[in-house]
């Protein structure tokens, strides 16, 4: 018969437990759902909206690359001059212009439409660097490096003008003209003539400090100049000319035993220039040359040449008044030479001054119906045609 109770290691029964084994093992309890939470499916975004919204950025990037092709190709025909209306524009850049002005003068005449864009160039080109003062002739077809190319001292497009100085002219009347045609200004003109020290020997003795130290030395000629050109060059250009005509007389005028230098003679031949009737260049430099080499004349050394009197009254017509005032130009109130030339003389004066007639002649009077001089050799003979032409009106 089977035991009812079983025996543990010891030999101790164990007593059986009240519980069946189906009552021992029961299953963990299963959990209800939490009602605080509900559970949502997600969300599926349909194929339309999708559609859509591709469509939508498409189109917004086709938009923009429209916008930024429209500028970009607006810009690019500011930068190459293209699809522009045809115009032309003369700028003047001076010797002080910025390069903001030059720019601000690009679009006022309508040559650019975007200055950022032009300075950017510059910027990128150094433009800036290559511009000279002048005045130039643009137009709208011109793209940004054709117009800086333009702004440059060999340009093509740099205006010129033919200009002719006088026989006779002072530096005053020179410097007037060449600011009237719009080379340069008279104020440029002074401070270049008055302060630059010019490569010439024969100007060596002449201070600097007085732009009239230049007087005697333009020479008169006709010059093609820039407009808006430096002064420097354009003083230079007559100086080189004055030198390249009195090349060959130079060495005798150096030379120590020369009678007389070559200030003197172009002080010489500027009295000529402004005295003589056109005809008479040889007979009036003899009479200058007997009024000086021969004090113990009735002239007693003085000149008394009327000229003198008008380049220090101002260029008016000569008084008797005039003849008092105290000027080292004022050669009736000093004897010999005045202190320097009177006006700019031609090579006919100066040619004359270096070769005067050998005559004795020491007055001549103008015929106011001839409009030639008439020469004499004593002050009684100069008189009595003085009083004839008055005489006659």
């Amino acid at each position: 018969m089977p035991d009812e109770h079983r025996a543990d290691g010891r030999g101790q029964p164990q007593p059986q437990s009240g519980r069946s084994p189906s009552q021992h093992r029961q299953p963990p309890p299963q959990r209800e759902p939490s009602r605080s939470r509900s559970h949502r499916p997600p969300r599926r975004h349909s194929a339309a909206a999708r559609v859509a919204g591709a469509f939508l950025y498409v189109l917004l990037v086709i938009g923009a690359s429209a916008v930024l092709a429209t500028v970009g190709w607006v810009w690019a025909c500011d930068l190459l001059g293209l699809n522009k209306e045809y115009a032309s524009a003369v700028v003047t850049i001076e010797e002080d212009t910025d390069f903001a002005s030059v720019v601000d003068m690009l679009e006022d005449k309508g040559l650019i439409q975007y200055k950022f864009l032009f300075k950017l160039y510059a910027w990128f080109s150094h433009a800036e660097g290559k511009i000279a003062p002048g005045t130039y002739e643009l137009d709208t077809e011109m793209d940004y490096h054709a117009l800086v190319s333009s702004m440059g001292s060999s340009s093509a497009t740099r205006q010129e003008t033919d200009i002719t100085i006088p026989e006779g002219y002072t530096v005053d009347q020179i410097f007037a003209l060449l600011d009237e045609r719009g080379v340069t200004t008279v104020d440029k003109l002074q401070e270049m003539a008055a302060d630059h020290d010019y490569a010439f020997d024969w100007l060596q003795d002449r201070p600097l400090g007085d732009y009239h130290r230049l007087e005697g030395y333009l020479f008169p000629d006709t010059y093609t100049f820039q407009l808006g050109e430096n002064p420097k060059y354009v003083i230079n250009k007559m100086l080189v000319n004055f030198d390249a005509k009195m090349d060959e007389y130079m060495p005798a005028l150096a030379a120590e035993d020369a009678p007389y230098s070559l200030h003197d003679i172009v002080t010489i031949a500027s009295m000529i220039e402004k005295e003589t009737d056109s005809t008479d260049y040889g007979t009036i430099s003899s009479v200058i040359y007997n009024r000086l080499t021969n004090p113990a004349a009735e002239t007693v050394g003085y000149l008394q040449i009327d000229a003198t009197l008008v380049y220090i009254n101002g260029g008016k017509v000569p008084t008797l008044a005039d003849r008092s005032i105290d000027s080292p130009y004022n050669t009736y109130l000093y004897q010999g030479l005045p202190a320097g030339p009177i006006s700019n003389p031609g090579m006919a004066s100066l040619r004359a001054a270096m070769e005067p007639e050998s005559t004795n002649y020491y007055f001549y009077v103008l015929d106011p119906e001839t409009k030639r001089h008439e020469f004499t050799r004593t002050y009684a003979e100069h008189e009595a045609l003085v009083q004839r032409y008055q005489g006659d009106g």
